[in-house]
């Protein structure tokens, strides 16, 4: 599940894009759409009768049906607002669009509302494309904890008010209770490689790159252990990446010998890490679901014995966003939506598995004051199910992902130093 990927490359021949896909029948004169967020209810008031078009990552039917039950019948009924969700299938084709809109002049665009973060999140900041200062003053920002460097950097970018957070997500192993005893997992990348190379052929990882951004998180903890920790890596600095790149590259030659196959090859993305998991080819998969890997059980994609689990340090948490471009024909309407994706009973919902979605809150849940609704949040995280981490293991290890600028570093670094070393 990922709205995360990838960074758009080139505005050239773009125009084609926004020619093609841009359809904005309804669309309305830019000067209509500045609203002022701080003044809720003429917020409410222009959204009416409008259609909010949310753009967002279409490859899980179990998150598109989430998304159209739990917020579109609401924002009809509630706000007469129509909800339009866009399938993709990448995040950086809705940046794309957004992008040729700019270089095509094309204001109002299509685009109302993105599901995003990381690079595609970077791409459109630095093209001022983004709507901004709006994030932090809606009516349920109240509940976000601002101050969380998690929350508030986005791979390292400041995320400025031009993103409001949608759920929380974190890197997680994932074992057989019925093959590997908990006491025999390894909790660390050192013991990793001693657990590895202890069991040769019954370890292997995503290749870091495009469209397995898994696969990279992996790689970037290991450059967070071995360099003594997560916090130098929040801001960019290439000398510092100089420095300690070669005990990484070290580090996974040396575990190469020990992988499936011998490192000769790797999943290509976590579908096909799980089927090697479920085939028992392997001894662990992957998931970033704060439930663990319920979903993919009731899916029947890795045995019903599987559990997750992470290291006791650097394990990667961060959040994924909602944004509105700053050509949005229908800003009020995407605010509604915004909010309403914050507000305590759309939280509870999407960290049920029975809902499909299985991602953590966005919100602090010790803000919210309603001690019933309080309790109902805690209830809902309570239905993640044996085959979650504990709550406690999630809140020790994690750390916030680097700076955005060591994504393609590792990515192409790896390519270089592991794969063709």
């Amino acid at each position: 599940m990922t709205p995360f990927r990838r960074l758009a490359t080139t505005l050239v021949a773009l125009t084609v894009v926004a020619s093609a896909c841009s359809t904005t029948s309804d669309a309305v004169p830019a000067t209509a759409k500045a609203v002022d967020v701080t003044n809720w209810s003429a917020v409410v008031d222009a959204a009416r009768g409008q259609t909010v078009r949310w753009y967002a990552w279409g490859g899980s039917d179990a998150i598109n049906r989430f998304i159209d039950e739990t917020y579109g019948p609401e924002l009809k009924s509630k706000y007469d607002i129509t909800l339009e969700r866009v399938p993709v299938a990448d995040t950086v084709d809705a940046v794309n669009q957004v992008l040729a809109e700019k270089s095509a002049n094309k204001d109002p665009g299509a685009v109302d509302l993105i599901w995003i973060n990381g690079e595609n999140f970077s791409s459109l900041k630095s093209a001022d494309m983004l709507a901004t200062g709006w994030a932090e003053k809606l009516p349920n920002a109240k509940l976000v904890n601002w101050d969380d460097p998690a929350v508030n950097k986005d791979f390292g970018v400041p995320v400025d008010g031009a993103e409001s957070p949608w759920a929380s997500a974190q890197f997680q192993l994932v074992y057989d209770t019925t093959r590997t005893p908990e006491a025999d997992l390894p909790r660390s990348y050192g013991q990793l490689k001693d657990w590895a190379c202890a069991h040769p052929g019954r370890f292997t990882y995503i290749a870091p790159g495009a469209g397995a951004f898994q696969g990279t998180r992996f790689v970037k903890q290991a450059l967070f252990e071995l360099s003594g920790g997560a916090k130098q890596w929040t801001t960019f600095d290439q000398a510092t990446w100089e420095a300690q790149q070669p005990e990484l590259w070290s580090y996974f030659n040396e575990l190469k010998p020990c992988l499936w196959r011998n490192g000769e090859t790797y999943p290509k993305d976590e579908n096909e890490l799980h089927q090697l998991f479920a085939n028992n080819e392997v001894d662990f998969t992957v998931t970033q679901a704060i439930v663990g890997p319920g979903s993919l059980i009731d899916e029947g994609l890795v045995p019903k014995t599987a559990k997750a689990f992470t290291f006791d340090a650097n394990s990667i948490g961060d959040y994924s966003y909602v944004a509105i471009p700053s050509n949005a024909a229908h800003r009020a309407a995407a605010l509604v939506l915004a909010n309403l994706i914050l507000e305590p009973s759309r939280q509870a919902l999407q960290i049920d598995p029975a809902n499909g979605f299985g991602l953590g809150y966005a919100i602090d849940t010790s803000r919210v004051t309603d001690e019933a609704t309080r309790e109902g949040l805690d209830a809902a995280a309570e239905k993640r199910g044996p085959a979650a981490a504990p709550i406690d293991e999630l809140n020790r290890s994690r750390v916030s992902d680097g700076a955005v600028e060591y994504q393609d570093l590792v990515e192409s670094g790896w390519r270089t130093n592991v794969l063709g070393g």
